[in-house]
């Protein structure tokens, strides 16, 4: 590596840093040993960043894992070889490539929340790679951070740093987690879905700001993601992979134009799903002029009201931090309100959690947003969907593993997957788990947190699709929360805009997705990534065409 300060992006762009050549990977499950990466070849130069795409279970984190000579817990690496910057990673000691770790290489994992200590402010988890390897002093470190911060678009940057995990959004850890792998100044950066918790508007600012860093350092990376359009504008070429194979490569525009394998062209062609809204006045769930915070006098919500018609689907949407998860908190029982109420079927719902009844708890399910951590890591599937069967209608053995079958063929797995552990599974599947284990109790209402924002797009169809069925079938009621307006546009017939704690607007689907919009609602819409290599670049320059013309206008 150039020996030129990290700080001044002094490295040679064009050079082949990563080298992996025929690299073959085996998982262990069901009691034996599976290739789950079959011979793919990877090159990747300084400044160059590879979008890696495919559906769930094709090998993507796996592969991006083995890019630092690392295979996750009931992984190995069976053969090929893995060159970083002149460096046989599976040569190497382990004690010598946890040096590279952190320092000259950095991961950024797709679930935050499990990859922060929660007994440590972020700021002393951002600057530790860069503190301990002696790339800078501490005092520089946290200037560094705060710089990143900014750059990231976090609030209040001097001080975010300053707080735990749990007192900041799911979306600024997402961000904060990105900064933490930044501040080293690495030269691979594997980013493993690094958006999937981000609202639009502010996965704008943070895609701009990953993309001018990893351009000013000449940082090579690559990006795992389901996200076709965002991996247009982050990626120099694409490699698609599909059941540990790779299916093709080329350059991020040609792959865009003409795809040549018919597995890519599926790709670009799902979400065609679009449902007609409908019409319901039975409402089964409203918050009322619902006040909430978290044990502070700062409100996170304020004079919320939200009607959900029986039957039905009221998709929130709104950007990190306006308070959707905290809505559905509210509802949940987790969060009592400071002010209104929370009414099921006309009936008002004890405030705290630990006072509703059993009944209660069951017509009220939850689907998290991290599929990582609503899953105890001990417990197999057998158990996670089994829990709420036992405890909700009494089923118990043999009975009881027939539904959890049943369950699992309505998800599209079987029962090959029963005596899995969560670590055995990929990120789609541990979702799929979860909205499994809240239908296993049979609710009228369940709250879907950002469910499909871990799933390729290709499941992530198959998802809303089963989800649509089962509304069909069981009049099953949705408040589905999410920061993706294709989602929106495919399942809702009511959707709630929320902004700072508060209610924009809320209405039928038909009547928020067509102009005229809240200027609120104007800038999410737009926010929406599009299939076009040029479409980050073009947003950006009319935005600051925009703010000049403000300025000039205040002037």
């Amino acid at each position: 590596m150039n020996t030129k300060s990290k700080q001044d992006g002094g490295r040679e762009k064009g050079a082949v840093l990563l080298e992996m050549r025929d690299v073959t990977i085996d998982g262990y499950s069901d009691d034996r040993w599976h290739p789950i990466i079959k011979g793919v070849d990877v090159t990747l130069k300084r400044g160059e960043v590879m979008g890696m795409i495919g559906e769930s279970g094709a090998g993507k984190s796996t592969l991006g894992l083995a890019a630092m000579g690392f295979a996750r817990p009931g992984c190995k690496i069976t053969g090929g070889t893995i060159m970083f910057d002149g460096i046989d990673l599976l040569a190497i000691s382990e004690t010598e490539r946890r040096a590279l770790h952190g320092s000259r290489i950095a991961y950024v994992a797709q679930s935050a929340a499990a990859a922060f200590n929660p007994a440590h402010q972020l700021m002393n988890q951002t600057i530790e790679s860069a503190v301990s390897h002696g790339i800078m002093p501490k005092a520089d470190a946290e200037a560094d951070a705060k710089k990143l911060f900014a750059d990231l678009q976090l609030p209040d940057p001097d001080n975010i740093g300053y707080r735990y995990p749990h007192q900041v959004s799911g979306g600024q850890l997402q961000r904060a987690m990105t900064a933490m792998a930044m501040s080293s100044r690495p030269d691979l950066i594997i980013f493993d879905e690094p958006t999937t918790a981000l609202d639009v508007t502010t996965q704008v600012e943070v895609l701009a700001a990953m993309r001018e860093i990893v351009d000013r350092f000449h940082t090579a990376a690559i990006y795992i993601t389901h996200d076709l359009a965002v991996v247009a504008q982050m990626a120099d070429k694409i490699k698609v992979l599909r059941y540990g194979n790779q299916v093709e490569e080329a350059d991020t525009r040609k792959m865009l134009k003409s795809p040549q394998e018919e597995y890519t062209k599926t790709l670009w062609a799902v979400r065609s799903l679009f449902k007609e809204e409908e019409k319901n006045d039975d409402v089964v769930l409203r918050m009322h002029e619902v006040d909430a915070s978290y044990g502070g006098d700062v409100k996170v919500l304020h004079d919320v009201t939200i009607q959900v018609p029986r039957g039905r689907t009221v998709a929130i949407v709104g950007e990190s931090g306006s308070g959707k998860s905290t809505a559905a908190r509210v509802i949940t029982g987790l969060l009592p309100p400071m002010k209104g109420e929370v009414y099921f079927n006309g009936k008002p719902l004890p405030p705290a959690l630990k006072d509703r009844s059993k009944e209660q708890l069951q017509r009220i399910q939850m689907i998290y947003q991290m599929a990582d951590t609503a899953m105890n890591p001990r417990h197999t599937v057998r158990d996670i969907i089994g829990r709420p069967l036992e405890f909700y209608l009494g089923l118990r053995g043999a009975e009881r593993d027939r539904r959890v079958v049943e369950l699992l063929e309505l998800i599209e797995l079987n029962e090959d997957f029963i005596d899995r552990l969560p670590s055995e599974l990929s990120g789609g599947q541990k979702q799929r788990i979860c909205i499994a284990r809240a239908l296993a109790a049979e609710p009228d209402v369940i709250i879907c947190d950002e469910v499909t924002s871990a799933l390729d797009q290709i499941v992530q169809e198959g998802i809303l699709k089963l989800l649509l069925r089962l509304q069909s079938e069981f009049n099953i009621t949705y408040l589905f929360i999410t920061h993706d307006i294709a989602t929106v546009e495919a399942i809702s017939d009511e959707i709630v805009v929320m902004f700072q704690g508060g209610v924009v607007e809320q209405g039928p689907k038909s009547k928020i997705l067509n102009a005229p919009f809240p200027p609120y609602t104007e800038l999410l819409l737009s926010s929406v990534p599009q299939m076009d290599p040029d479409w980050l670049d073009t947003l950006l320059a009319e935005r600051a065409k925009k703010g000049d013309e403000l300025m000039k206008a205040s002037g």
